[in-house]
């Protein structure tokens, strides 16, 4: 059997969340089983069924309405040994990468995280993943008896295989001990698109001059529906928040596509977009180290090529809606 665990946000399922469905689904259909989705205080757990899931446990309880990973652990590892799982699938969020590591202890499991593919063999049991920052790949054999996959966000994608999903609900028993850890307050942005869900990125660096001119950026990315996102010493310099900051030492992007602004490309920044299938550039430094990296450069002033891309993309969607 194979388990996967289903993020929710205020109860919506996440993008990353339909993608590991996927990945769990065609990842039974490889070991000739069935695959079970688990979810905390869903709002719509039979959405699942588009993605192929067999079998949904529902849980809805309390105690848990926000996000508390060693509790998360405790939930998923009955749900494991109930459904006999041997293999649990989660994404590679902020949350699942803190969720993983204790749950693979509870389970004594190996767990593989940034997995990119399906397994390349069974039996032994090898994922291929990502590492040092995407610039390389390496196979894993994970040799325990139950496994934990972490998949890498948009490597594997979304695919539809509608499915009538039994919805079960599911009772778990929580310690004071899981309970810990509280949430007492959550800052949250409001309204807009944030980056671990966006399929396109708008990013802007500090050739932009100051935040004055983050106007086009937005505006940009709302032509596109975009997330925007920053540079590491533009949010330095409170030009942007921290919570735009993307690169290494922020956070990591695997969009479709991926657009950098002003972005001269240091090392801890091109390490964090690597994931990203396209990225263009818009640089006037024709050696920034970027281009290097890029799918597509621009050489040119960002003052006068993005409006210009702005208007460009207005007509185009006008002509064709």
């Amino acid at each position: 059997m194979v388990l996967v665990y289903t993020e929710t946000d205020n109860g919506k399922f996440k993008k990353a969340s339909l993608e590991v469905a996927s990945y769990a689904k065609a990842l039974a259909e490889q070991l000739g089983t069935k695959a079970t989705a688990m979810t905390i205080n869903a709002e719509n757990p039979a959405e699942l069924g588009n993605y192929g899931i067999d079998s949904i446990l529902a849980v809805s309880n309390e105690q848990i309405t926000q996000f508390n990973a060693k509790a998360y652990a405790e939930i998923i590892k009955q749900a494991a040994k109930q459904t006999d799982a041997h293999i649990i699938v989660v994404s590679s969020s902020a949350n699942a990468k803190y969720l993983a590591p204790l749950l693979a202890v509870n389970l004594e499991a190996g767990y593989a995280s940034n997995v990119i593919a399906l397994p390349t063999s069974t039996n032994p049991f090898v994922v291929k993943r990502t590492a040092f920052s995407n610039k390389a790949f390496n196979y894993t054999e994970i040799n325990t008896p139950v496994k934990v996959i972490g998949l890498s966000g948009n490597s594997f994608g979304l695919k539809e295989l509608k499915t009538e999903a039994t919805i079960t609900s599911f009772s778990v028993e929580i310690s004071e001990a899981d309970l810990s850890i509280k949430v007492t307050n959550i800052d949250k942005v409001s309204g807009k698109l944030t980056i671990a869900d966006a399929d396109i990125v708008v990013s802007g660096g500090r050739g932009l001059k100051g935040p004055e001119n983050w106007g086009m950026i937005e505006e940009l990315a709302e032509v596109l529906g975009a997330a925007t996102a920053c540079s590491k010493p533009v949010s330095d310099l409170g030009w942007r928040p921290h919570s735009e900051h993307v690169g290494q030492t922020g956070k990591p992007v695997a969009t479709n596509l991926y657009i950098a602004i002003g972005i001269s490309g240091a090392i801890q920044h091109l390490a964090g977009v690597n994931a990203s299938k396209v990225k263009v550039v818009i640089n006037s430094d024709p050696e920034a180290p970027f281009f290097k990296a890029a799918d597509y450069g621009v050489v040119g002033d960002a003052f006068t090529i993005v409006p210009e891309l702005i208007q460009k993309l207005k007509e185009f969607k006008a002509s064709n809606a």
